[in-house]
């Protein structure tokens, strides 16, 4: 197996296409209807020591059993304020779990119940690959006047060097809030890890041209960048995109209007620019949530995100039309590592005094990516 193979996480995987994942066209299959009973016992047996955290993306078996239900950082959040749990179970992503950790107290522990479920999307940046970058930056001396800006989806480690440059972290929601209050403190931006969060709020939001952002790639020599285009640049993207909200196409778009002309189309700002600006709407998962809920009767919308999520929106508005955007349905692979097997396993444990896959971050990271989301929490 290659790097290009591991990264893009699919089978037949095409190095030069953002459609990184391989998809059958279904969710996988209901676990065993006896697990449900055994995750109902040892909730019911764990009380308020434990709380258990659902992401929007997690298959519906696993969100029945979440004490709260949202997008990563409002989940992180939530765990930092429940200080009567001593025990986090996280039903998300590895980068998610070091989220609640770094923000939680020293006695709380944050268990991840299947350390498998990562994130392909912070997978894509290594502390040591964007250090390398920042290095250059220094030596063609533009680090002095760059502020890095991080996306919550990436690692602990991505956060740390984010917090310890003068940077900040943003959401999908934020990302506006946090790249001008960047541009108020440099002259540049370098965004992690997602180019296309970068890229879209750089242009609809902040009223850049394209090609005021460059993408620097960290498997050429210097980016793939020449000098003056990392001097001129007035935001430099890295080369990371989401699996699943790239798989989404204009061609999509343009399908699912000529099927359902009074259908909205509803994305998600992870998705690539030219399928953004040919959107109705473009919003943040929760977001999207409210936008569906808020939308009149009757109304149509085909959604460019999550399958789980937008399976779950359908069966809740029974009154409206809602159709997934592509054709060939697709479900994050990653995040449903998480199944029921994998809960009930880390609950049991948990009942007989185990805890297992405890996410903890090392102190010196978890001091600087600290510095990254207070200053996003401190954002105008």
């Amino acid at each position: 197996m290659t790097l290009t193979d591991l990264l893009l996480l699919g089978r037949n995987s095409d190095p030069t296409s953002e459609r990184g994942v391989s998809c059958d066209g279904a969710l996988p299959a209901q676990s065993e209807p006896g697990l449900v009973d055994r995750a109902t016992r040892a909730r019911l047996a764990l009380g308020s020591q434990v709380m258990v955290l659902g992401h929007h993306y997690q298959r519906d078996e696993v969100i029945q059993f979440a004490d709260i239900t949202g997008d990563s950082f409002k989940l992180a959040q939530a765990a930092a304020a429940n200080s009567e749990a001593e025990h986090i179970i996280f039903c998300g992503v590895h980068f998610m779990a070091e989220s609640a950790d770094i923000l939680t107290a020293a006695n709380q522990q944050v268990i991840l119940p299947d350390l498998a479920a990562g994130c392909s999307m912070a997978d894509m940046a290594s502390a040591s690959q964007v250090q390398t970058a920042w290095e250059y930056f220094t030596k063609l001396g533009i680090a002095s006047k760059t502020i890095p800006v991080t996306y919550m989806n990436s690692s602990a480690a991505i956060k740390s060097f984010t917090g310890k440059n003068h940077g900040v972290v943003c959401t999908s929601s934020n990302a506006p809030r946090a790249m001008s209050w960047a541009l108020s403190h440099g002259e540049k931006i370098f965004f992690l890890p997602d180019q296309h969060l970068g890229r879209n709020t750089a242009v609809l939001s902040l009223g850049m041209k394209l090609e005021d952002c460059v993408v620097w790639n960290p498997w050429k020599p210097q980016g793939g960048l020449t000098d003056d285009e990392l001097r001129s640049a007035k935001v430099i993207l890295w080369r990371g995109h989401c699996s699943v909200h790239g798989r989404f196409t204009v061609k999509n778009v343009s399908d699912i209007r000529a099927k359902m002309p009074a259908v909205k189309v509803l994305v998600h700002p992870e998705c690539q620019n030219d399928v953004v600006a040919s959107a109705d709407v473009v919003g943040s998962t929760e977001a999207i949530i409210r936008h569906v809920a808020e939308s009149p009767a009757g109304s149509q919308w085909a959604i460019g995100t999550e399958l789980n999520l937008v399976q779950r929106l359908a069966k809740g508005h029974p009154d409206k039309v809602i159709v997934f955007l592509d054709k060939t349905v697709c479900y994050c692979s990653t995040m449903n590592r998480i199944d029921l097997p994998h809960l009930v396993w880390a609950m049991e444990n948990l009942v007989n005094g185990q805890v297992v896959n405890r996410i903890q971050v090392n102190p010196t990271d978890a001091h600087y990516a600290r510095l990254a989301l207070e200053r996003m929490l401190a954002l105008p």
